[in-house]
């Protein structure tokens, strides 16, 4: 029998170093042996599968792969970014507000904190208003993405604080329903992204060389927080949730201080690296290329 149990405790996990028990994945359900049996069976499948596709690059995680090797014997193929191989606009779930770039090309370089938190994550109205605040006490223009609906009990906007507006008068906060992510990234004026850390906003961020604020929810997002603030080190996560003093300390970590100047060489390094596997001869061309013959020797 399996049982899914949530922890706080920051000890690290025995063979999954360097998460902690906090980092492990998690994920809300009413049938919590259910959800267990499906996640054994997803591993199952995977070990059963001939091959194994990653979407990831070898110099990112070249060790972790190795270590799963030991478990998946089976042939692996790390063929990604998968993002750069496809336009921007094909993977977008939401109409996307076009403003978001002409709004960044009024501002400097490396100068605006990007915010968004996905297609999935819910937000308490107690949340948002920290949020709001955090963002207003950073004292950094920010481009800041709201789902309509993302908000409990909200439709939009309605949430935000007496004051707020009158504090980003001046232009320095722009907010939007949805941007067009990869844009964002890679404009000039963008300096940092305070995200959720799906795989897919993550390894964006790092194409594009923009530091990172972590805030992850669930899933496959605590463990990649976790890489990128006490491995990779290009980014900082926010420990105690949405409190606006931490916020705003976050703010100027990353897009202030000489730390963000360390942060910001370490992630243009791996910038580098992703622009030099995808060429020839590079880890995921090669890979892909290997891939291909595998398939065609069935």
């Amino acid at each position: 029998m399996s049982y899914c149990v949530e922890t706080k405790s920051k000890a690290l996990a025995k063979g999954l170093e360097p998460l902690n028990h906090q980092d492990l994945s998690k994920f809300l359900t009413s049938d919590p042996e259910s959800a267990c049996k499906v996640i054994e069976l997803m591993v199952e499948g995977t070990k059963r599968a001939r091959a194994v596709i990653w979407n990831t690059f070898k110099e990112l995680e070249e060790s972790e792969l190795e270590a799963l090797s030991q478990d998946f014997p089976n042939p692996h193929f790390l063929i990604g970014p998968f993002h750069k191989y496809f336009p921007a606009s094909s993977s977008s779930l939401l109409a996307q507000d076009q403003t978001s770039i002409s709004w960044l090309d009024k501002h400097p370089p490396k100068s605006v904190l990007y915010v968004s938190f996905g297609s999935i994550v819910k937000l308490e109205k107690s949340e948002f208003l920290e949020i709001a605040w955090g963002l207003a006490n950073g004292k950094q223009p920010f481009l800041w993405v709201v789902r309509p609906g993302s908000i409990e009990g909200s439709e939009w906007l309605e949430p935000l604080p007496d004051g707020f507006l009158e504090r980003i008068v001046d232009g320095r906060g722009y907010i939007v329903k949805w941007a067009p992510q990869q844009d964002v990234l890679a404009h000039r004026a963008t300096g940092g992204f305070w995200t959720h850390n799906g795989w897919n906003s993550t390894l964006e961020s790092i194409c594009e060389g923009v530091p990172m604020i972590c805030s992850p929810a669930f899933g496959d997002q605590l463990p990649n927080a976790r890489y990128v603030s006490d491995v990779w080190k290009i980014g900082v996560e926010l420990e105690n949730g949405f409190e606006r003093e931490e916020i705003e300390s976050a703010i100027k970590r990353v897009m202030v201080n000489a730390e963000g100047l360390e942060f910001r060489n370490k992630i243009t390094n791996l910038k580098w690296k992703v622009n030099r596997c995808l060429e020839k001869g590079g880890s995921s061309y090669s890979s892909l290329e290997d891939l291909v013959n595998y398939i065609r020797s069935f």
